[in-house]
């Protein structure tokens, strides 16, 4: 399995051998992939989109998936995708004893994290390790700050909300703290954040995925959308920003 450098870093001062596991937000499943590679007993992902949960599933196929061996170090076997709401998590309390949010919460709501960090500490055991990798608001003078941007503003007529926010690192660590978690490291992951091409493409295609619900002739819609163009065609790419990591710990 292909698992990021910002995710082998992140998990490589915790104890994830023989531990079961949840990918809070799997997007394409770059933890879940880190965490069965280090040898996560059980791996719960998270995710509320499909297309994401079968990525991450097809992931960590391996070739001897199909054949009748019975290899308890199988990474499919000890992995579960769950299609759900992580405000509302299908677990038990106490059920998990290493929580990931890698590249999480810059694509939650204000309104919405409170629940979250709730519910995520709800299914934590005692002494359970949640690891928090996200990224530090860009620089004022990043040009990729136009873009994110123009993004929120898309979503804000779609979904009534935007799309980004970056929260720095001391701000979700003042959140876990007052649900009783300990900041035990912080770390920079990225310093500056490579945003490629096809990175800036993908938030060009949130843009028009979100004006395609007004109307055709709508000279907003076409604003919109030459805008995207034009900011990912002079932008091209850009290193920018920091990504960093958190790592906090519940009480036993």
């Amino acid at each position: 399995m292909d698992v990021p450098r910002t995710v082998t870093t992140a998990l490589e001062d915790r104890p994830i051998e023989g531990a079961v596991c949840l990918e809070a937000g799997a997007g394409v499943g770059n933890a879940t992939a880190g965490l069965l590679a280090s040898g996560a007993a059980r791996v719960y992902a998270v995710t509320d989109d499909r297309t994401h949960a079968e990525t991450a599933l097809e992931r960590v196929r391996s070739p001897t998936d199909d054949d009748d061996t019975d290899d308890p170090r199988r990474a499919r076997g000890r992995l579960a995708v769950l299609e759900a709401d992580l405000r509302a998590i299908p677990l038990p309390d106490d059920a998990v004893e290493v929580i990931t949010a890698h590249g999480l919460f810059n694509v939650v709501p204000p309104a919405d994290l409170d629940a979250i960090a709730r519910e995520l500490t709800r299914v934590a055991a005692p002494g359970c390790h949640l690891l928090v990798d996200d990224y530090e608001p860009p620089p004022d003078d990043a040009a990729v700050r136009d873009l994110f941007a123009l993004e929120n503003a898309a979503a804000q007529l779609a979904d009534g909300e935007p799309m980004l926010t970056f929260y720095p690192a001391d701000a979700l660590g003042r959140l876990f703290t007052g649900y009783g978690w300990t900041v035990d490291r912080h770390r920079t992951l990225l310093d500056p954040v490579p945003w490629t091409e096809s990175h800036l493409e993908a938030h060009a295609e949130v843009v028009r995925s979100r004006v395609d619900a007004l109307p055709a002739e709508s000279e907003l819609r076409a604003a919109l959308l030459g805008r995207a163009d034009t900011l990912v065609e002079a932008i091209g790419s850009e290193s920018a920003g920091e990504m960093y990591g958190l790592a906090l710990r519940r009480p036993e």
